[in-house]
């Protein structure tokens, strides 16, 4: 894997700064924000200064239950080549749901949801991988998303899913340190422990990020100062396996370049003591090897035994030969290994699951009391998981943005708290896309924004939402105030028809006296 080093997601709103920043060795852009037939100049100087520019998608939906839409595969892999790119990412998490494939309404989430940790879903998720590995001109890495809630019957943890994803289709892993923090917090799971689980060498690169806590509940936001408990994760890492790059996260709340400097400054220094811890393990287990060799038999007595086999029958440790240990040493991406057998079980391969720590046939959750724990499900296709999986993700989509049932298994509280969360971010995100309508209702806009929220699901794009949400305004007769909606009526007839309305003056002229005539 190419070496990145120490990188930070370029955002227009601190190109200039990232321009002039030390020590930057490479960026990620947001690749549905870039055009590729016009790059932003900041953009264009870095790609002719040598700075690697990674696209990092966030709307294919690797995860959900429909395959990888075509269109956008090819937006992804026109981004690749007008970046010059090594690579390109996107993560594990489904963004839609519904459709054709469960007859039941489209909807868009607007947001990373996270995939059941189940044989359907990696199932499905392999496949969908595997396609766009196919449609895109440079390798993909997919990435760890953050969760406020958990699926019911979880058949594997994060470590183990992200294995077999990892050798099932030979993808390689962007692995977020932030958000294996955030589901510390939110679903109490040990970030050591899916370290420990991790194909290592399967490592793309890793993200770092900050964010906040409220009500016990941890927020990734993107928009605050990376806390010490996440670069302890990161040296973690670090002392395990040599991260090819680290790149830090910020997205909006967009401090000082100072203060920028000073967290990569941190995350530089976390990296450098996981490469000390990883150098004392690697001379501990040099010392063990040499303390492991066997004495040498006393004079004039010899034992005849195999070549590299110890007396006993013991495999003889040579000194000079690299240490390895089943915790350090990670296997090849593609290649599952077999587990060494049981003493007195020759010749006996265990499954990869039960040699991570699960139990054949056990399962958490709703998924083990109701199959009885009798072992792996047994699926007959992957179009029979898509639809499975397609009626569940449709079930929990509409449940956090259209007010129906929470499913049978979730925490309702925890759903309640990720559907404020999606509603706010649909009015935050609509206010950027649509910066006028904040400036025609005012103080109004948020409280109008969320109270149509709750009835009307997203169902496209947020240009799209902001449209229907000035159609559901007006339609209702509001706002109250006659000036502000025949100004709202405007720029909805402006951006709502198939083509933008004329700009020629005599046109502009004529929309202008038509104004004034109906104030009168």
């Amino acid at each position: 894997m190419e070496r990145l080093g120490t990188g930070i997601g370029w955002r227009p709103e601190i190109a200039d700064a990232v321009e002039r920043m030390p020590g930057i060795d490479w960026v990620e852009a947001v690749a549905e924000n870039v055009c590729p037939g016009h790059l932003p100049d900041s953009l264009r100087r870095l790609r002719e200064r040598g700075v690697t520019v990674v696209p990092h998608g966030v709307s294919l939906g690797l995860g959900g239950a429909d395959r990888p839409d075509d269109a956008r595969l090819a937006a992804l892999a026109e981004r690749a080549e007008a970046l010059g790119s090594p690579l390109v990412t996107e993560h594990i998490a489904f963004v839609r749901a519904g459709g054709a494939l469960t007859a039941t309404p489209h909807l868009e989430a607007g947001h990373l949801l996270p995939v059941p940790r189940t044989r359907d879903a990696l199932d499905v998720l392999c496949e969908n991988v595997r396609i766009a590995q196919e449609a895109l001109p440079v390798p993909l890495a997919v990435e760890n998303i953050a969760a406020l809630i958990s699926w019911p019957g979880e058949e594997m943890t994060e470590g183990q899913f992200l294995y077999e994803l990892a050798d099932r289709t030979g993808v390689r892993l962007l692995i977020d340190v932030a958000n294996l923090h955030t589901n510390h917090v939110n679903r109490a799971e040990d970030p050591a422990k899916a370290l420990a689980e991790l194909p290592l060498e399967a490592i793309a690169y890793v993200h770092v990020a900050g964010g906040f806590e409220r009500d016990g509940v941890w927020h990734d936001s993107h928009a605050h100062p990376v806390p010490r408990p996440v670069l302890d994760i990161l040296t973690d890492l670090a002392s395990r396996v040599a991260p090819p790059g680290v790149l830090l996260e910020r997205d909006e709340n967009f401090p000082e370049p100072a203060e920028l400097e000073a967290e990569l400054a941190s995350i530089r220094r976390a990296v450098e003591a996981g490469a000390v811890e990883r150098v004392k393990a690697e001379v501990r287990a040099a010392g063990h090897a040499v303390a492991a060799r066997p004495a040498a038999a006393p004079e004039g007595r010899s034992e005849a035994r195999r070549p590299g086999a110890a007396p006993g029958g013991r495999s003889e440790v040579r000194a000079d030969a690299p240490a390895r240990s089943d915790a350090a040493t990670p296997r090849a991406v593609g290649t599952l290994t077999p587990d060494v057998p049981d003493a007195g079980s020759p010749g006996e391969q265990r499954d990869p699951l039960v040699a991570a720590g699960t139990p054949q046939g056990h399962e958490t959750g709703a998924a083990g009391a109701t199959r009885g724990a009798t072992g792996r499900p047994q699926h007959t296709g992957v179009d029979e998981a898509r639809q499975r999986l397609g009626l569940a993700q449709a079930a929990l989509l509409s449940a956090l943005v259209a007010g129906t049932p929470v499913p049978e298994g979730f925490d309702r509280v925890r759903v309640g708290v990720q559907a404020r969360a999606l509603a706010a971010k649909r009015a935050d995100v609509v206010a950027k896309v649509a910066p006028e309508l904040p400036e025609i209702l005012g103080a109004d806009f948020r409280t109008a924004f969320l109270a149509y929220a709750q009835t009307q699901p997203m169902t496209g794009g947020y240009r799209r939402d902001a449209l229907t949400f000035a159609e559901h305004l007006l339609s209702a007769g509001r706002p109250g105030d006659a000036a502000k909606r025949r100004e709202l009526r405007e720029w909805w007839l402006e951006r709502s028809g198939p083509a933008p309305r004329s700009r020629r003056p005599v046109h502009r002229l004529a929309r202008a006296t038509r104004k004034v005539l109906l104030r009168r």
